[in-house]
């Protein structure tokens, strides 16, 4: 046996436990990792001509179709601009199973090309590592468990990256050989994810005190377990703070609040148990309440048993899946007949609103106004992909809970601009409905090659691009009220001088420059209409943005702090 049956039984353990989607970025080493691939009728190969770009496309396809998706680079730098995705995928708890094809031991360290030092590549930004044997020195059956087990723990209780590592020798082409037989491999492994009677116990305890709270961050649940953490709320009375990208809308008779930035700017209410659910929320004002201990209690759920907590201050983890969780816990939990404390926080987010509304009500189209816009127009199908930096801030804050999408996902691992482009084209690929991405002119441009593969591919998205010439957000820091000007903006501000109208030049790539929120609409219904890659440019200023968010926040707080 040479190396093409063992790639094959290694990727058909990939198939077999549940990857559908293979993305492969060409390559020498990795060749017969590519033919084994393209050979499965049951599963999907995307080719990608830049591996960095290629990583986060897997992101993307993974977070959006829920399920784990494979990528295939040969050796070298390559293998190395995984990293970015990877990291981000860690953070994140996004499935992927990343094969990097390597020299054989005997050539490695002796100047060969393309040869780095793979071993534990991507450190501890990994669920497992494993090195594998070289192809054709083990039977295709312990391939193929290894490629099962690799997906298993990748989709397994704590989600997240896994690295394989494969060597092959010469040659690196096919040899005149066969798919491995059936009796090669062993049957499929079933997984499951519940809650268990200590989780749900404490949970049903926590319910009996009145002035509880739900936060959840941008986990992007899904519908069972918006559902279930809903008809909780209802049943105990707790308000639900959800983050633009959690998944939870209003419904089911429970108090579901947005706009935590704003909400939270000067909160001096003390409560008796908070239950955060998912990643930490996008909101800092949030953040900052509850790192302030305003809880006796602060119960982390569902975050895969990473403790994502910085401020250290939560009294229990339940590694537990939140729709298992909250739906027994709801069954055992005694209706609350006392609806004081959640009309309360209904209050506080409703002068929240009507101030923000009030502050911003000067005819200006700025980025909050996009971020809204673009939310709006979206209805309740498809996926919007928020950039980090400021489009996740304005749609968390300025984009109401009621006018959300039904799915808002984001690369809120390690917050990163990085990718961006590319994780919502995979997105796209994972056939979920329309795609749009809202991200900073800077963020377009850092990622302007995963953009290319867009009409390559066959897809479809949209890309609105607020342009202030280089990104703002450092000129909300106190950074830009301590440094003179001149000196703020050379080394804060990173004017490009790009006209985005030149990337209409691109083959299979539509732009379009609007300036209201009718040119906005009409523009993403165009786009939507006719399908393809369209960006949108939005052009914005930095003062002005700036100025009036302080506004907004000024207002809020005003309205929303007690005499």
């Amino acid at each position: 046996m040479t190396g093409l049956t063992s790639a094959r039984a290694l990727v058909a353990g990939l198939v077999r436990e549940g990857v559908g989607d293979l993305v492969v970025s060409p390559g020498s080493r990795s060749a017969l990792l590519a033919i084994a691939a393209d050979a499965r009728a049951d599963a999907r190969v995307t080719v990608h001509l830049d591996e960095r770009s290629a990583g986060f496309f897997a992101v993307g396809l993974a977070s959006a179709a829920r399920r784990p998706v494979a990528l295939i680079c040969t050796s070298g730098s390559a293998a190395a601009n995984y990293l970015p995705a990877v990291v981000e995928a860690h953070h994140r708890g996004i499935p992927l199973v990343v094969v990097t094809a390597d020299r054989p031991p005997e050539l490695r360290d002796w100047g060969a090309g393309q040869t780095i030092d793979q071993i534990g590549l991507y450190g501890r930004h990994v669920r497992w590592f494993a090195e594998l044997p070289v192809a054709g020195e083990a039977g295709p059956g312990w391939f193929e468990r290894t490629g099962r087990r690799a997906v298993a723990v990748a989709s397994g209780i704590r989600p997240g990256p896994v690295h394989l590592n494969a060597p092959f020798r010469d040659p690196l082409h096919p040899d005149g050989e066969v798919e491995p037989t059936a009796e090669h491999f062993s049957a499929p492994s079933a997984r499951t994810r519940g809650a268990d009677a200590a989780d749900i116990d404490l949970l049903v305890a926590l319910a009996e005190r009145p002035r509880g709270m739900l936060v959840v961050g941008p986990a992007d649940l899904d519908a069972h377990a918006a559902v279930a953490i809903r008809r909780f709320s209802a049943k105990t009375g707790w308000p639900v703070i959800a983050d633009v990208g959690s998944g939870v809308l209003p419904g089911d008779g429970a108090a579901v609040l947005g706009s935590g930035d704003h909400l939270f700017a000067h909160r001096p209410d003390s409560i008796d148990v908070i239950v955060r659910i998912g990643p930490a929320p996008t909101s800092k004002a949030l953040n900052t309440w509850m790192a302030d201990r305003p809880a006796d209690e602060v119960v982390l759920v569902g975050d895969g048993g990473r403790w994502d907590e910085p401020s250290f201050t939560f009294t229990a983890a339940l590694d537990a899946a939140p729709g298992a969780l909250f739906d027994v816990a709801t069954t055992r939990v005694d209706e609350s007949a006392d609806r004081t404390w959640s009309d309360h926080w209904r209050s506080i987010s409703a002068a929240a609103d009507t101030a923000r509304r009030s502050a911003l009500a000067d005819g200006v189209f700025g980025e909050p106004e996009i971020a809204a816009t673009v939310g709006r127009a979206m209805g309740h199908d498809g996926v919007l992909w928020l950039s980090s930096s400021m489009p996740i801030r304005d749609a968390d804050t300025f984009l109401a809970i009621g006018d959300r999408p039904g799915r808002v996902l984001a690369n809120r691992g390690a917050n990163g601009i990085d990718g961006i482009v590319s994780s919502a084209l995979g997105a796209a690929a994972a056939d979920v409905g329309p795609v749009v991405a809202l991200l900073g002119d800077l963020a377009l441009l850092h990622d302007l090659g995963g953009l290319l593969a867009g009409p390559r591919l066959g897809l479809s998205a949209t890309f609105v691009v607020p342009n202030n010439d280089g990104g703002g957000i450092f000129s909300l820091l106190p950074i830009a009220d301590s440094l003179p000007a001149d000196s703020f903006g050379r080394l804060f501000h990173a004017p490009h001088g790009v006209d985005l109208a030149a990337i209409g030049a691109f083959p299979g790539i539509n732009h379009t420059r609007v300036g209201d929120a009718d040119g906005l609409v009409a523009a993403l219904h165009g786009a939507r209409s006719t399908g393809g890659i369209h960006v949108v440019e939005v052009p914005v200023d930095t003062a002005v943005a700036v100025r009036r968010r302080r506004a907004a926040m000024a207002a809020v707080t005003a309205a929303t702090t007690p005499p």
